[in-house]
């Protein structure tokens, strides 16, 4: 499969899991939501942020290593 078919499959996903994921997390949801965790799982949150551009770059990376 050509590269640039690749890239616009991988894109079509990131999409589909983006929408499918903001579907699925109620609109009230708050960092308070997370108090059930964990106290080391709440200290890592916030603590990685990457930008969207970021996101998909590093997720393109692992997939094309992984199936190269």
């Amino acid at each position: 499969m050509p590269i640039s078919d690749r890239w616009r499959l991988v894109q079509s996903l990131l999409s589909s899991i983006q929408q499918e994921t903001l579907l699925s997390i109620p609109p009230n949801t708050s960092m308070n939501s997370f108090t059930n965790l964990d106290p080391w799982t709440q200290s890592l949150i916030g603590v990685i942020s990457l930008d969207a551009e970021e996101s998909i770059e590093s997720y393109v990376d692992y997939l094309e290593e992984k199936y190269s």
